[in-house]
């Protein structure tokens, strides 16, 4: 099939979440289908990456694009004046709507393939013989439990938000063919915006979010590993609330216990309220690592301390692959199916959270087993060769539904 797929940002490096996501699936389509690669820029670098796709690509084509916080005030007030949701006004490219009716006016595609709803208002409307929206998380999601964790006046502003991107994703989504969610949870709520907003959503394959155990190696850790380690991007409001809440209510509960004990916290980007934790000696915050390798090696827990949020956190994923201990929120781990005790440690609140980091790094053994069970797990759940399959169904299931009679002509 030929297929035109649309990405928010370049998948390549797969250095983060939604990176890594949608590099997996376009590894797999590239072997599959030829694929033309549509992909938002911010920076000449990013442009580069994106360019390094031809050697799987059919084609690519990049368009510039930039946030800022003055666009995002002109956004805010639109929001405020016409009742739409901020996140997907924000992005919109009058540059990118033209290149793609350009493109779909010269060249047939079977399937158009927007990768996360952001991307969804420039795909909807173009002609194709199947439109797919891959579907991160479920969005609106996200901005409710930030809304439940924020101040009184963040608070309504973000609960009003929830109920516009709430009513906007279910009717987008409904306007497309077929539909990619990452996991029960995601579609539960997906299903419950629809039915508010009275519209249907399209045939969906439920497809976590996949990861390559191949490339992604097991760690050989330190025998006796004193690090708490957090991998995660820190513009990310949900990591960001996180991250701060281990250092302010778990932390000073594990170091009394365990006084060697040391926290990394990599990830890009980090704001100042993150930068200032390492007032503390034994808590470091590098930012950005090309290499995280060190890190690993010393690592006794990965956490996922996240309190809101939405879809899978791939961090957990490939922290299965790398067979790194973790301990995680309930709300961390939502949509993998792993179990805890057998494949990671759960903490919901600050007393629990750090009696589990405090048997790791007591315990070694215990994290030895954890990682063991993990990795297994993510051999056979979660590697992109054994997951990217339901694609091509849903790829045909989408086609079915616009041509009916296209399934007998091939027979």
């Amino acid at each position: 099939m030929r297929v035109l797929m649309l990405t928010l940002i370049a998948p390549y490096p797969p250095d983060s979440g939604p990176k890594i996501k949608t590099y997996n699936v376009l590894q797999y389509l590239c072997e599959k289908h030829e694929i033309t690669l549509v992909s938002l820029v911010r920076t000449p670098q990013e442009k580069a990456h994106a360019e390094s796709l031809r050697r799987i690509c059919r084609e690519v084509y990049t368009v510039p694009f930039q946030r800022s916080p003055w666009k995002d005030a002109r956004f805010l007030l639109k929001s405020a004046l016409t009742g739409t949701s901020f996140i997907l006004s924000r992005d919109a490219s009058p540059e990118l709507q033209r290149l793609l009716s350009d493109l779909t006016a010269r060249e047939h595609f079977d399937i158009i393939h927007a990768d996360q709803l952001n991307m969804a208002p420039f795909a909807v409307d173009l002609p194709a013989g199947a439109r797919i929206i891959d579907q991160h998380n479920a969005v609106w999601t996200i901005v409710a439990r930030m809304a439940a964790r924020s101040h009184l006046m963040q608070r309504i502003g973000l609960q009003i938000e929830t109920r516009r991107l709430r009513r906007t994703e279910a009717q987008l989504c409904a306007r497309f063919d077929g539909m990619l969610a990452v996991s029960e949870p995601d579609y539960t709520f997906l299903k419950l915006a629809a039915s508010e907003a009275g519209v249907t959503l399209p045939p969906t394959a439920i497809i976590p979010i996949a990861i390559d155990t191949q490339r992604e190696a097991i760690v050989h850790r330190q025998p006796h590993p004193d690090t708490i380690l957090s991998m995660a991007t820190m513009f990310w409001p949900p990591n960001v609330d996180g991250v701060l809440w281990f250092a302010h209510e778990v932390w000073p509960r594990v170091k009394q216990a365990v006084p060697h004990a040391r926290v990394a916290l990599v990830g890009a980007r980090p704001p100042a309220t993150v930068r200032r934790l390492t007032v503390d000696p034994a808590i470091e915050v590098p930012g950005y690592v090309a290499d995280p390798r060190p890190y690993l090696e010393r690592t006794a827990a990965l956490i996922v301390p996240v309190h809101a949020g939405g879809g899978m956190r791939v961090k957990i994923l490939e922290a299965l692959a790398r067979g790194l201990p973790i301990v995680s929120t309930t709300i961390g781990y939502e949509g993998i199916d792993v179990t805890p005790g057998e494949h990671l440690l759960v903490g919901d609140d600050p007393a629990s959270f750090a009696e589990a980091l405090i048997r790791l790094l007591n315990d070694p053994a215990l994290g030895r087993r954890l990682a063991v069970q993990g990795r297994r797990l993510a051999e056979e759940r979660y590697d992109w060769r054994v997951v990217c399959p339901a694609i091509d169904r849903l790829y045909e299931t989408a086609l079915q539904k616009v041509h009916p009679l296209a399934e007998g002509k091939r027979e």
